[in-house]
């Protein structure tokens, strides 16, 4: 299946420290300098009064707090936050703290705009209107739920990775992005790393042939732990799975795609096609790594044969790397070095050594986090074209054929993710902490792990 190419394409968030935005909260001051330089958009155009786009956060982790500071740190014309949603108050507050001390005075968020519980989302953005951004950045298993009632108020949304936890959801996400489509909104995605001045001249030259035919790709996202701690006793079992996201699967969507589908999503762009098949294996070493695997392999298979090998690994004291490669008929690429810049390079053989470069970026890429949201911001004031929601849904098909694979210990394909009817929540839409938790621990307060030949995800 071809890959649709876009100049607005986006790359991929990461929870990891090195160069997140998270680091906002202690470099805010030189980030809050920076847009004060604000550039002016088209007066009333696609914009609230006095030419202000306004902001409802429904999600306020770091993820989401991190995406706020983003988007109030553009050089478009004036941004405000009018509005927040959580599932748990304290979370809230937290976020609420920390964007005050950084941009208070792009903070509008009085208690009558600060909304706590499962329909908190739909509170959050009816505060807004044409024009204005709704940022998604809950966990997947409610994503393509809040997207939906999004792009049927009109608003347009900035959504993080991951986007579904299993294939009726990403359908549910995909009927959604067709509907935001023909109503003109502007969707920006979480894959921040299609807005990578670094990766987009790599690709370029790719595409001109600069390494030959691709034959294989390889992506790596080996660190540390998912720590999943015990659940304490008085601590309602949905609400502590909620609050451990990446250590439960139908949470949010498993931590090899909710980390490792940035990766998964680059690599299909260079390759300028989806796979069409996939085959994995995995397992869990330890305890701490809730109900999923610690480890996982794969393998994609694209239609003309083109390889794509998936690593992704959590464990101490063992090698680490956070690193895309791409190999050709006529030389080598270093997609990404290193997370905190990709440091793109391009050799004349599969010898990656200095000897052999015939090309390097050779200077530090912009911020992509920042970028994306000027990209987003921009195409709002000036009604230009920017939707990325069906991408966003095709690379999550992509990555779910990753994690379903190595989980069932079959090979799947890509007609078989976008057509099962496998759900790990039959009725996401009306749970409650009243409701039961999809999984629960055993007597020794441990859960259990996926079986390769037994588990049915599709």
């Amino acid at each position: 299946m071809k890959l649709q190419d876009s100049s607005n394409s986006k790359q991929s968030r990461t929870e990891s420290g090195q160069s997140s935005r998270r680091r906002f909260l202690k470099d805010s001051g030189r980030i809050v300098a920076g847009s004060a330089l604000a550039g002016v958009g088209l007066p009333g155009l696609y914009a609230g009064e006095n030419n202000t786009i306004r902001l409802a956060l429904v999600g306020c982790g770091g993820r989401g707090t991190g995406a706020v500071a983003d988007a109030l740190s553009a050089a478009s014309g004036p941004v405000k936050l009018c509005a927040m949603a959580d599932l748990f108050a304290g979370r809230l507050k937290n976020s609420l703290d920390n964007l005050t001390k950084s941009f208070n005075d792009k903070i509008d968020v009085p208690p009558g705009r600060q909304f706590i519980g499962f329909d908190a989302y739909k509170k959050a953005i009816d505060c807004l209107g044409p024009g204005d951004v709704v940022l998604l950045t809950t966990h997947a298993a409610f994503r393509p739920m809040h997207f939906e009632y999004a792009v049927s108020k009109g608003v347009n949304v900035f959504a993080e990775k991951s986007f579904a936890t299993d294939s009726p959801a990403v359908r549910r996400w995909l009927k959604a992005a067709e509907e935001s489509e023909k109503k003109n909104l502007k969707v920006g995605v979480g894959f921040m790393w299609r807005h990578s001045q670094a990766r987009q001249e790599l690709v370029r030259r790719i595409r001109e042939g600069a390494i030959g035919d691709i034959h294989t790709l390889r992506i790596y996202r080996v660190h540390g732990p998912v720590h999943c701690p015990p659940r304490p006793k008085n601590v309602n079992e949905l609400a502590f799975q909620l609050q451990h996201p990446n250590s439960f699967t139908w949470v949010s969507s498993g931590f090899f795609i909710d980390w490792h589908c940035h990766n998964i999503d680059v690599a299909c762009w260079v390759k300028g096609a989806w796979p069409v098949s996939a085959q994995g294996m995995g397992g869990r070493c330890y305890e701490e790594a809730g109900n999923q695997f610690d480890h996982y392999t794969v393998e994609y298979t694209f239609a003309d044969g083109t390889k794509l090998f998936a690593f992704s690994r959590h464990m101490n004291g063992c090698w680490q790397t956070y690193s895309d490669y791409a190999h050709g008929s006529k030389g080598s690429a270093v997609i990404m070095a290193t997370l905190g810049q990709p440091r793109p390079v391009i050799y004349k053989s599969h010898n990656m050594i200095p000897e052999e470069m015939t090309w390097q970026y050779g200077k530090d890429d912009p911020n992509p986090y920042h970028v994306e949201w000027q990209v987003l911001l921009d195409a709002i004031r000036q009604n230009k074209p920017h939707n990325e929601a069906r991408r966003a849904g095709e690379a999550e098909i992509a990555a779910l054929m990753g994690r379903v694979a190595t989980h069932t210990g079959q090979l799947v394909t890509w007609d078989q993710i976008a057509e099962c009817d496998f759900q790990f929540v039959k009725d996401i839409d009306s749970m409650t902490f009243d409701t039961p938790a999809p999984i629960l621990a055993d007597a020794n307060g441990l859960y259990s792990s996926p079986q390769p030949g037994i588990t049915k995800e599709c």
